[in-house]
């Protein structure tokens, strides 16, 4: 792959200069090999992609948790089916109804009819998690999915009728996809960025890890270190943190080194 820094808000004063990183495939990569080394698709045409704090499942690990069975329990009654693309019919009342879900969700109009569109007809969505109500046999939730044989799934953009909000239909469609695709023998079930502590939920699942910036971590207590300090005015970069050195990586830079997932080797200019 080839990467690209693109420049962010510098602080001059802590000698602290961020980037953002940005991932190109090259020929003979595919998306599973930038998903594992720690990249989001940042364009519909996964032909670019972001490094950043995300989590994933490794559902190899996989056990359902008591809250796991709880969940489940609350969405009894509700039918999860896994359509690809080519076979859902992206009809206008779907459309609508992802584009109202968006607009409580997000505020008004931050989905638009054009962006939906273009994604229901991007390489970044391959299938549809599709639920039902059983009960009515109306359609309460879908979910966007990329996914790549049994190399990885890509929980995406998911979108649910508000009124089921009781029985968190939200937190049981997450579930049951992971309980899905371990079915399957997917490998990881990549779940998006973690930037908050309201986005801890994604690692409820044994076998859940996230990328910290050099290597995939099982260490929960590391992420929630790493969200109480990303806050305004912090002065140095984590890793230069003497505290998290010493906390997560025995007070030694390199080991920290030493379980980097990247190597570059520069060539000529």
């Amino acid at each position: 792959m080839k990467l690209v820094f693109s420049e962010h808000v510098s602080d001059y004063a802590n000698y602290i200069f961020p980037y953002a990183i940005w991932a190109f495939p090259e020929r003979g990569e595919k998306p599973r090999h930038l998903f594992a080394a720690g990249f989001l698709p940042s364009s519909r045409n996964l032909d670019r992609f972001y490094l950043c704090r995300q989590v994933r499942v490794d559902l190899h690990r996989f056990t359902p948790s008591s809250e796991n069975r709880r969940i489940l329990r609350k969405g009894e009654g509700i039918e999860v089916r896994l359509v690809p693309r080519r076979r859902f019919r992206y009809t206008a009342q779907r459309r609508e109804f992802c584009r109202g879900y968006a607009d409580i969700k997000f505020g008004k109009d931050s989905m638009s009819a054009e962006r939906l569109d273009n994604l229901f007809a991007s390489p970044l969505i391959t299938h549809l998690l599709v639920y039902t109500d059983t009960a009515t046999g109306g359609e309460v939730g879908l979910a966007m999915v990329y996914c790549d044989a049994r190399a990885l799934a890509f929980y995406y953009f998911a979108f649910y009728d508000l009124n089921y909000f009781q029985r968190n239909l939200g937190m049981f469609m997450m579930t049951s996809a992971v309980q899905l695709f371990a079915g399957r023998g997917t490998r990881h079930l990549y779940l998006g960025s973690c930037y908050s502590r309201n986005a801890l939920y994604k690692t409820q699942f044994a076998g859940a890890e996230f990328f910290n910036g050099f290597r995939w971590s099982e260490d929960i207590d590391e992420l929630k270190h790493l969200l109480a300090r990303d806050t305004p005015g912090a002065r140095q970069h984590a890793v230069e943190s003497e505290e998290f050195q010493r906390l997560f990586y025995g007070g030694e830079v390199d080991r920290i080194s030493g379980l980097s997932r990247f190597k570059v080797r520069l060539g000529r200019t």
